[in-house]
């Protein structure tokens, strides 16, 4: 083989390789960062994971809004007509959260059972829901009026 052939063979297959290289670690990282939505029933199921962060959302059960000692920590349950979850947060809720109202909570599910929030997204106004609050909702037979 010639030199200057070995030289091009070698920079194609350099380049292939750091190409190669850079997408790996885009998945890898794109696969870690991922927040998968999970309804209360899937959670109840099993099929979430714990200790990842996942997204969990329904509809706040009126009369399990809590205050801790600290004004800051709260806890609260939600339910999307099949299950309950208990979500715990450790600081200030959205001015919009009300109970009776959709929410997701970013966190990860503990092995107590409950589902420490790391943030809580409420609805802006009366005609918005989160989809995958109302999706979810829809297919657990609670009427929703429009998704999102």
């Amino acid at each position: 083989m010639k030199p200057q052939r070995k030289k091009r063979l070698f920079a194609i297959l350099a380049t292939l390789a750091g190409v190669s290289i850079a997408v790996a670690l885009v998945l890898v990282a794109l696969s870690e960062n991922i927040n998968l939505f999970y309804k209360p029933s899937d959670v109840e199921a099993g099929k979430a994971p714990q200790n990842k962060t996942i997204k969990v959302g329904g509809l706040v059960v009126p009369g399990t809004v809590k205050r801790g000692e600290n004004l800051l920590q709260v806890s609260f349950t939600i339910r999307d007509n099949q299950s309950d979850l208990e979500v715990r947060f450790d600081d200030v809720l959205p001015d919009l959260f009300k109970e009776g109202q959709g929410i997701v909570a970013t966190g990860k599910l503990t092995e107590q059972g409950h589902f420490q929030a790391s943030s809580v997204l409420a609805k802006h106004d009366e005609n918005y829901m989160p989809p995958e609050v109302a999706r979810a909702l829809k297919e657990s037979g609670h009427p929703v009026k429009d998704i999102n």
